[in-house]
C-alpha cells in the first residue's frame, strides 16, 4: 500500500495534475477570501467554505480521473491486479495518494483562518474556531467522499473525460437527495431519503455542529466506494 501511494502521489507531480489542481484551489479559495473576507472586512469564512465546495466538487473527479482508467487504457493495470499486492493495497495507495493531494490544497484554508485571527485579535475581536473548524472537518470528510466516488468511476471505464464527467455527475447527485426527496410524496420514502443526503449532514458542520453519527455516515460511504471498487478490480483478476 505505502509503495503504491508514494508511486501514485509523486506521478501527481511529474505530470502538470497536481500542480493545476493545487493552483486552482489556491487561486479560487484566495479569490473568495478577498471578496467574502478581506474586502467584506469580516472573518467569518463560512462563505469561502461553501463556494470551496462547488470547486472541490467539479476539481476532485479531475484529480481522480486517471487514477484507474489510465492504468486501463495502457493495459498496466494487469500488472497491478496479478501483482501480490492485496486489492484493499491497491485501492488504498491510491485513494490515499489523491487523498494527500486534496490535503495539501487544504491546509490553505488553516493559513487563511490563522492570518483572519491575527488579524481579528489585533483589532480587539474574537475568531470563530468553531465553525471553522466545522467548516474544515466538513470539507475534509466530503473531499474523502469525492475522491472515493471519483476513483471507483474511474474503475469503470479506460477514458479519463468520462470517468471525470461521470464522477461530477455522481458528487451532484449524491448531493441532490433532499432536494429530491422534496418531491416525493410518501413520507416514509421521503425520510429514507432525508436521511441518507450528504448535503444536509455536510450543512450541520459548517455551523459548528460536530456530530459522531454524522462523521460515521461519511467515513461509510468512504468505505462502501473503496470497497466496490475492490470488488470490482477482484473481478477483472479473476476474469
Amino acid at each position: 500500500m505505502t509503495a503504491i501511494m508514494k508511486r501514485e502521489f509523486a506521478s501527481y507531480f511529474t505530470s502538470p495534475l497536481g500542480y493545476v489542481f493545487l493552483a486552482v484551489f489556491y487561486g479560487f479559495s484566495g479569490l473568495f477570501l478577498w471578496m467574502d473576507c478581506l474586502r467584506a472586512g469580516q472573518s467569518d469564512m463560512g462563505v469561502v467554505f461553501s463556494m470551496m465546495f462547488f470547486i472541490m466538487m467539479i476539481m476532485i473527479p479531475v484529480l481522480t480521473m486517471r487514477t484507474m482508467a489510465d492504468d486501463k487504457r495502457q493495459k498496466t493495470d494487469q500488472l497491478t491486479i496479478t501483482s501480490p499486492v492485496s486489492l484493499f493495497g491497491i485501492v488504498a495507495g491510491k485513494f490515499l495518494a489523491a487523498f494527500a493531494v486534496f490535503f495539501c490544497g487544504m491546509l490553505i484554508m488553516l493559513v487563511y483562518a490563522v492570518f483572519l485571527a491575527s488579524s481579528v485579535k489585533t483589532a480587539g475581536g474574537t475568531f470563530g474556531w468553531a465553525v471553522f473548524w466545522g467548516n474544515f472537518t466538513g470539507m475534509f470528510l466530503m473531499g474523502g467522499v469525492f475522491i472515493s466516488i471519483g476513483i471507483f468511476i474511474s474503475n469503470l471505464t479506460e477514458n479519463q473525460m468520462i470517468a471525470a464527467v461521470g464522477s461530477i455527475g455522481a458528487n451532484i447527485a449524491l448531493c441532490m437527495f433532499d432536494v429530491i426527496s422534496s418531491y416525493i410524496p410518501n413520507e416514509g420514502v421521503r425520510n429514507v431519503i432525508n436521511q441518507l443526503s450528504v448535503f444536509y449532514k455536510y450543512s450541520e458542520f459548517t455551523i459548528g455542529i460536530f456530530s459522531l453519527k454524522n462523521i460515521v455516515f461519511f467515513l461509510s460511504i468512504i468505505v462502501i466506494f473503496n470497497f466496490l471498487t475492490m470488488r470490482f478490480i477482484e473481478r477483472r483478476r479473476w476474469n
